[in-house]
């Protein structure tokens, strides 16, 4: 639908040039020359833009400015000064103005003006439009939010194999939430009632994980004072989530493999088995087919844990879904701090939406603690965010480092193209693969090549 535009200006002939050179770039125009009636075809009408003079006969831009934005505050409001008269630009954007444009009129630049207050307009209804959904829980399954398309495969997987005990593994970058999913498939099961444990196995030394795995025997080592129970016993018919699973030692893959073959666990010092009946969930942000391919992860594990694979989105890749955890979080911030922090400002969804978030949704929660923490304002606003995300620009993959005077042969140009994707894909093989549409093993041999020209 083309952009509507209504002029309001007391010379009849300014309107009607304003008309004639508006319309000329496909615009809807119309005009009136009188401030109330104005206001009465804006009750009428719903208009994108609208441009009125700072002088009315009967009412100044001012005053219009301020109904509306008490009563149609999405409409952007464009004031007319006259040249140099930069106390009326100042009152007019204190009351409420998007934008303001000096006498004599350069029509290039009110055109300019006018694209930006429409995509200003725009942005300010999807926000709306999300934070509803946020509002409202916009969830998918269990404690996971989005609507992205990236995440409904997600949630349909997670349906799927929910209400099974098939081992799952969890793949994705660090802060997507493979936790959540991990909890999300617990809570959509059977076991549902029973404990949900995890562990994360980056996060204990070598020498202990066998203990915290299989339990112990009381004198089985010098600080075992008593007998305790493993975590694979103490999550007994419900689920255990063994995070980082890439991160587990050698020595101990093949004591795990064995317990997932045999459903059930020695402890460290005794002679006893002991059956256990959990689910197993397995989460990396390896990737683990190059740990196997490197000899770093054993294949009969992986395979065994890679029953079914979920594989969950970076943050980057799920669109509007930053805009809608970002509400969520401010809404939970909000709430906790005792603050009437009820939103984001346009622009500050604007620079939401332009940052790459590299530590993906864990990032997103942190800046939203951080806005709302800082903010003296009922919406979260740019200077409220951190630095590096109100001073990011966009930037994409390109070849600018080439030099222009050498023409360059498609071998070399494909990979410098090729390390691009891997440096975005922050070396993940598989992932890389992916985006660059070829097989992982294409992927593998062209590497290889690469490796060996360079020696």
């Amino acid at each position: 639908m083309s952009t509507r535009i209504l002029v309001i200006d007391d010379d009849q002939s300014m309107c009607e040039l304003l008309q004639e050179s508006l319309e000329r770039s496909g615009w809807q125009v119309e005009w009136r020359t009188r401030g109330d009636e104005g206001l009465e075809l804006i009750r009428e009408k719903d208009f994108d833009v609208v441009i009125t003079d700072v002088n009315l006969d009967n009412m100044s831009g001012h005053d219009l400015c301020r109904n509306l934005t008490e009563n149609r505050p999405d409409t952007p409001v464009i004031v007319i000064t006259a040249y140099g008269n930069m106390s009326s630009a100042i009152s007019a954007i204190r009351a409420g103005a998007y934008d303001f444009i000096n006498k004599p009129i350069d029509m290039a630049q009110l055109a300019h003006v006018i694209d930006r207050a429409v995509q200003h307009r725009h942005l300010r209804e999807e926000v709306k439009r999300l934070t509803s959904e946020a509002s409202k829980s916009s969830r998918g399954v269990g404690a996971l939010t989005g609507e992205s398309r990236a995440m409904r495969k997600v949630y349909d997987l997670i349906r799927r194999v929910a209400d099974t005990d098939t081992t799952v593994l969890l793949s994705g970058e660090s802060g997507t939430g493979k936790e959540l999913v991990a909890r999300a498939l617990h809570t959509e099961s059977a076991r549902a009632s029973m404990p949900f444990v995890a562990i994360n196995c980056a996060a204990v030394p070598a020498s202990l994980l066998e203990s915290e795995l299989f339990g112990h025997m009381k004198g089985a080592f010098t600080d075992a004072k008593n007998t305790r129970k493993g975590l694979l016993e103490q999550a007994s018919g419900g689920t255990l989530l063994l995070d980082e699973i890439g991160e587990m030692p050698l020595e101990m893959q093949p004591k795990l493999l064995r317990v997932l073959q045999e459903r059930q666990v020695r402890p460290v010092g005794g002679n006893a088995v002991v059956p256990v009946d959990c689910r197993i969930i397995a989460a990396t942000n390896r990737d683990l087919e190059s740990e196997v391919e490197e000899q770093r992860f054993r294949e009969d594990l992986y395979y065994r844990l890679n029953v079914v694979q979920i594989h969950i989105p970076p943050l980057r890749a799920r669109g509007n879904d930053v805009l809608v955890l970002a509400q969520h979080f401010v809404l939970k911030f909000a709430e906790r701090m005792g603050k009437g922090v009820t939103g984001i400002s346009s622009e500050a969804a604007k620079k939401l939406l332009d940052y790459d978030w590299p530590g993906n949704v864990r990032q997103l929660e942190n800046s939203m603690e951080r806005a709302v923490t800082l903010t003296r304002f009922e919406q979260i606003t740019v200077e409220d965010l951190p630095e590096r995300i109100s001073r990011y620009e966009g930037s994409r993959i390109t070849l600018g480092d080439i030099d222009s005077e050498h023409m360059l042969t498609l071998d070399e140009l494909e990979k410098r193209y090729i390390e691009r994707v891997l440096k975005a894909a922050q070396g993940n093989k598989t992932q890389a693969a992916k985006l660059l549409g070829v097989d992982r093993r294409t992927l593998y041999r062209k590497l290889e090549r690469y490796e060996a020209a360079s020696n």
